[in-house]
């Protein structure tokens, strides 16, 4: 019987570079793939610690080289792959044993996939990842869920291989079964809305101010500088400055409008509907990447409409730059509310206790949403861990008093300019939402009442009433 410390199934550009950092951190990882050929690549182009990579030919093989109880990583395309490699590695496994699916996961196949495994003997961790190629490879972001001794078999070596803030790993279990693959579907669709907030504000400066995309890198880099300051603005502004060899132009303008995506913001949005939590900037995000799509029905009725009349050359100044700083950050602000409530809102459903703060702490590096705006969020949700929404925080609430009405003024000029904006306007109607006392939902309370008999509240009085339009209580 070998030793290795972990096995790894999946050597496609996420699998070989969580491989490599594991052994690069002195831990022996039995690797398998599919293709013969990749193992022997990613073993035989390993320069560091011998022993560290042990390629194996069969999933028998990859099994028989580790020590139980036997941790394994799945690293494959999710949905029935998953599956499909789950029974094809159980004839090998004892009991146990730990399959981990560190893929993007439908969190509800992963608690199917979590009690049936408990039910046979094994212990079945979801591990979300974030970071990307470069994460995978010298530190991600670790959002772990399953049974806590299975992970606790694990977490040297997952705390090893994570980034860190402030010495601290990026690394953390969140909960039982399909805890940790939810959060991971959170992160996603947050990065959906920051990613769709950035495209909004980029696009007024570029279309309502006519300005080069090279200008516009400069004023990101700026605001990385501030409260801003993110892994996603710090390569926006490092995109913006790149030109294309092949144009001589900024590589922006020769990179087709059509978003792709892999579903995961999708589950977000649809899970949000479900457990009926407000989600609108991730929704929002999601909708514009499938419009994006559709560029030849975009074409096509661009072709019907008269341009709107723009102000050509106008340039843009300081107090400009600054509402679209603010606008930015309040819609951030508003985006992570949305992110953090729905969270809390599946934790109470699912019965996670997901730790709040803690996560707001391992996404600080390492992840794609890492950014300055998150020191305060953990803060706020450790001094008051049933924090009702982030609005009421009051580091977060004093940015969104300075923030809104810059929100409200780029709204309002990406509306008259034309420009989309949807992920903008829809946070700040979530805020307004959020912040009105009395909402014109007693409009809609009476509309349901008139057409269907169905009910409604008084202010008044307690119990169920009916107004004066046909029903039994006037």
């Amino acid at each position: 019987m070998s030793g290795a410390d972990i096995g790894l199934i999946g050597l496609g550009v996420m699998g070989r570079n969580l491989a490599l950092n594991m052994a690069d951190h002195g831990y022996r990882v039995a690797v398998h793939n599919r293709t013969q050929s990749v193992t022997d690549d990613v073993v035989g182009g390993f320069s560091g610690n011998d022993g560290g990579l042990t390629g194996c030919r069969s999933l028998a093989e990859l099994v028989a080289a580790i020590r139980p109880p036997r941790p394994i990583v799945m690293m494959v395309k999710a949905g029935d792959p998953v599956d499909e490699l789950i029974a094809a590695m159980r004839p090998h496994l004892e009991p146990g044993d730990i399959p981990i699916d560190a893929g993007n996961a439908n969190f509800h196949n992963t608690i199917r996939r979590s009690a049936a495994l408990k039910e046979a003997g094994f212990a079945y961790l979801g591990v979300g990842v974030s970071g990307g190629e470069e994460g995978a490879r010298r530190g991600p972001s670790i959002m772990a869920g399953g049974p806590r001794e299975a992970f606790q078999r694990v977490e040297p070596i997952l705390n090893a291989i994570a980034a860190e803030y402030d010495g601290e790993p990026c690394a953390a279990w969140l909960g039982a079964d399909g805890a940790g693959h939810f959060v991971k579907s959170v992160h996603n669709g947050i990065e959906y809305a920051e990613m769709q907030l950035i495209a909004e504000i980029y696009e007024i400066m570029r279309t309502a101010f006519a300005m080069r995309p090279a200008d516009i890198g400069d004023v990101f880099g700026q605001w990385n500088q501030g409260p801003l300051e993110s892994y996603l603005v710090e390569i926006t502004a490092a995109i913006l400055a790149t030109e294309d060899a092949a144009s001589g132009g900024p590589i922006i303008d020769v990179i087709v409008d059509k978003a792709g995506q892999k579903g995961t913001g999708r589950w977000t949005a649809i899970e949000a509907l479900q457990l009926g939590l407000p989600a609108p900037s991730i929704d929002a995000a999601v909708v514009a990447r499938v419009i994006s799509a559709r560029k030849a029905d975009r074409l096509a009725t661009e072709a019907l409409y008269q341009t709107i009349d723009r102000p050509s050359g106008k340039p843009i100044d300081d107090a400009v730059i600054a509402m679209l700083e603010g606008a930015l950050l309040g819609g951030r602000i508003a985006m992570y509310a949305q992110g953090f409530g729905l969270m809390a809102g599946a934790s109470q459903t699912y019965g996670w206790d997901l730790p709040l703060s803690t996560i707001a702490r391992i996404w600080r590096a390492g992840c794609i949403i890492r950014s300055r705006l998150l020191n305060p969020i953990a803060a706020a949700f450790a001094e008051t861990p049933n924090l009702p929404n982030l609005f009421t925080a009051t580091d977060l609430a004093g940015m969104m008093i300075h923030s809104h009405e810059a929100m409200r003024k780029t709204a309002a000029l990406a509306l008259a300019q034309g420009i989309p904006a949807p992920a903008q306007c829809s946070a700040l109607a979530y805020f307004d939402g959020m912040r009105q006392g009395r909402s014109s939902a007693a409009m809609i309370q009476a509309q349901r009442d008139f057409f269907g008999a169905h009910s409604f509240k008084r202010t008044d009085r307690d119990g169920d009433h009916h107004g004066p339009w046909g029903g039994t209580d006037a």
